[in-house]
C-alpha cells in the first residue's frame, strides 16, 4: 500500500521471518556461530533460547538455506507437542522416513537402522526443534537417550533445541540433570540494544532501496523503547508508522507518528509487563523527555 510512495521495492518490515535479509546483530551473530558449532561438530546437545520475536526463528532459517545436504541429514520439527504424537513420530517424520507403523519399538528401531545406514554413507544427522519450550519432560529424556545411539565412537544424531526462555527452567529441574548434561553449546539470544535496533531499522528500509532518513531520530528511540529491542515487535511499529505517516502524506516517521501506533495498538508486545523498570530504556525514555517534553511510560497507561 505504502511500499511505492516511500520508494520501496517491497514492505521492509514483514512479520514473517525472512532468511535472505537477516540483519546480525552482536547478539544474533553469536547465536548463529553457535548454532553453526552444533552443526559442523559432533556435540550432543545444542540450546538456544530467546523471547518470543527475538529472531531465533530466522537464525535457523538462514543456517538451512546454508547447509551442505551433501555431509548432513537434517531434520526439522516446527511445533513439538503431545497433541501431534510421540518424540520419535515427529522425528522419523522430519527425516521423512517411510513407516507403516505406530510401535513404539518398531519406531526405534526404524529410526536406528536410518542413523546407523546415515553414517555408513558419511553423513551426519541432525535434529533441530524449533519451539522446543512445548517439549515435556518426558519427550526431553527421551530426546537424551536417543543422543545414546552410538557408532564407532561416533555420535549417531546430533540435536539443536531451540526455544523461549521457559525452556532453560526444564534443563534446571534437578529430574532433568543428565540432560542437562549432555548440552554441550548454548546461548541466550537477547534483545537489540539501542544503537542495534535503529541499525536494525536502517538496515531494513536500505534493504528495500528507501532512504536512510526515512524515520528520525526521536522515532526510532521511541521504537526502541517500547519494543524492547525485539525485533519482532519492531517490524509491528515500524509496518504501523510507515501506515500512518503515508495516511497523512508525512514522507518521513517522526515521534508523533510512533505515539500514534502505540496508542492504537492494545496488542502486539507493547503492552506487556516489564516497560518502565529496563534501566537502558529508562535512559532513552529520559533524553525523550528532554528533547520533546513528552513522557514515553504516559502513553502505555
Amino acid at each position: 500500500m505504502y511500499t511505492s510512495f516511500f520508494g520501496l521495492s517491497e514492505k521492509p518490515f514483514s512479520l514473517i521471518p525472512d532468511a535472505e535479509s537477516i540483519f546480525f546483530s552482536s547478539v544474533h551473530l553469536k547465536a548463529y556461530n553457535m548454532l553453526e558449532f552444533g552443526l559442523l561438530e559432533q556435540v550432543g546437545i545444542t540450546v538456544i533460547t530467546g523471547e518470543v520475536g527475538a529472531g531465533k526463528t530466522t537464525l535457523i532459517r538462514h543456517l538451512l538455506s546454508r547447509t551442505d545436504y551433501e555431509e548432513i541429514t537434517l531434520g526439522l520439527i516446527s511445533t513439538p507437542h503431545d497433541a501431534y504424537g510421540s518424540l520419535l513420530k515427529w522425528i522419523i517424520n522430519a527425516f521423512r522416513i517411510p513407516v507403516d507403523t505406530s510401535d513404539e519399538g518398531m519406531l526405534l528401531q526404524t529410526l536406528q537402522d536410518f542413523l546407523i545406514e546415515q553414517s555408513a554413507e558419511g553423513k551426519r544427522t541432525l535434529v533441530i526443534v524449533d519451539e522446543a519450550q512445548n517439549m515435556s519432560k518426558s519427550d526431553l529424556e527421551s530426546l537424551r537417550l536417543l543422543t545414546n545411539i552410538n557408532a564407532d565412537k561416533n555420535q549417531l544424531l546430533q540435536v539443536i533445541l531451540v526455544g523461549q526462555p521457559e525452556l532453560l527452567d526444564k534443563f534446571y529441574d534437578p529430574s532433568m540433570s543428565q540432560l542437562a548434561q549432555r548440552v554441550s553449546a548454548e546461548y541466550r539470544l537477547e534483545p537489540l540494544n539501542l544503537l542495534e535496533s535503529m541499525s536494525y531499522v536502517n538496515y531494513r528500509i536500505e534493504a528495500v532501496g528507501g532512504p536512510p532518513d526515512l524515520f528520525d531520530a526521536t522515532s526510532l528511540m521511541a521504537i526502541y523503547y517500547y519494543s524492547g529491542g525485539i525485533p519482532r515487535i519492531i517490524n509491528t511499529l515500524c509496518d504501523g508508522a510507515l501506515v500512518v505517516a503515508f495516511g497523512l502524506g508525512k514522507k518521513t516517521v517522526n515521534l508523533d507518528i510512533v505515539l500514534n501506533v502505540v496508542q492504537a495498538k492494545q496488542i502486539g508486545g507493547i503492552h506487556r509487563p516489564g516497560i518502565g523498570t529496563d534501566p537502558a530504556r529508562e535512559t532513552v525514555r529520559e533524553e525523550v523527555k528532554i528533547q520533546k517534553s513528552v513522557d514515553l511510560l504516559d502513553m502505555v497507561g
